[in-house]
């Protein structure tokens, strides 16, 4: 965890390009982002009307997928790739699931701008015995294990929810993601429960929205996050063949929909996969 100072000077520094994570809390209806991150968004937005309602389907399938996790006996949560703390952390769902107030969180994220928010303003949500930001890199496996090991909070040991929410998108296949997915699957206990989404360029509704997709992007190449959409079929593999929590891998807002899930009447439309597996 960087010192406050640092985390000031962090954000200040931050400001010559759009951040990933600011563009997303900002989609999500957040408040930390730039004039830089909101010009962005309103391009892609221009181009994606419904970016937005993407957005806000991941995050709400994130507190779908914690309270899940919950009802299944879990107590610990690495979150990799955490971006912002913003509306529906995964401590804040977990704790409003679980009222004994004893599940652990370690959120993980490699850019400095996200750990420098998730300093200033975990500080006003979370319990420091039992929430820790730290910075790592998805893509350095090892040490990022490392340091989830020596955080204090979570044992390697038990069970963890491994949440890797709106992160997938953001790892090309070039930099070998089924290599990084076997190695964090290998690093968690039986019953440890493995959770994933991306947005997906699963049959776009026609020539138009192919080609909206394809611009998205090209407008992240200019971001600190540039990503790279999948189908159903090359998303699955990550899962690692374990045994899915029902409904399986499908378009986020079918995984257990409640009132508030947008796209419930068309879940195709969102742009959005995910799904739970168990490790045997």
């Amino acid at each position: 965890m960087i010192n406050h100072d640092d985390a000031l000077k962090a954000v200040a520094s931050s400001l010559d390009r759009p951040s990933a994570a600011r563009i997303y809390d900002y989609f999500i209806g957040g408040n930390t982002h730039y004039a830089i991150d909101r010009d962005f968004a309103e391009k892609v937005r221009a181009r994606l009307p419904l970016m937005g309602e993407y957005c806000l389907t991941s995050r709400q399938f994130l507190g779908r997928a914690v309270r899940a996790c919950v009802r299944a006996g879990l107590r610990q949560f690495v979150d990799v790739g955490s971006g912002l703390p913003t509306a529906g952390n995964v401590h804040e769902v977990a704790d409003e699931a679980r009222p004994e107030l004893d599940t652990r969180v370690l959120y993980i994220d490699n850019e400095p701008i996200a750990l420098a928010h998730s300093t200033l303003l975990l500080a006003d949500t979370a319990d420091p015995e039992r929430h820790h930001a730290i910075a790592a890199d998805f893509l350095q496996p090892d040490d990022l294990w490392e340091r989830v090991k020596a955080s204090e909070i979570i044992d390697v040991r038990q069970p963890i929810a491994l949440v890797i929410n709106a992160v997938m998108h953001f790892v090309k296949d070039e930099q070998n993601p089924d290599r990084l997915l076997e190695f964090y699957r290998s690093r968690l206990a039986p019953g440890s429960l493995l959770v994933l989404s991306q947005m997906t360029n699963e049959n776009p509704v026609n020539e138009d929205e192919r080609q909206a997709l394809l611009d998205l992007l090209e407008y992240y190449e200019t971001t600190t996050n540039p990503g790279f959409l999948r189908t159903m079929a090359e998303f699955e593999r990550f899962f690692g063949g374990w045994p899915m929590l029902e409904p399986g891998l499908v378009y986020a807002p079918a995984w257990h929909p409640d009132e508030h899930t947008v796209f419930a009447g068309s879940p195709s439309e969102s742009r959005v996969i995910g799904g739970i597996a168990r490790k045997p």
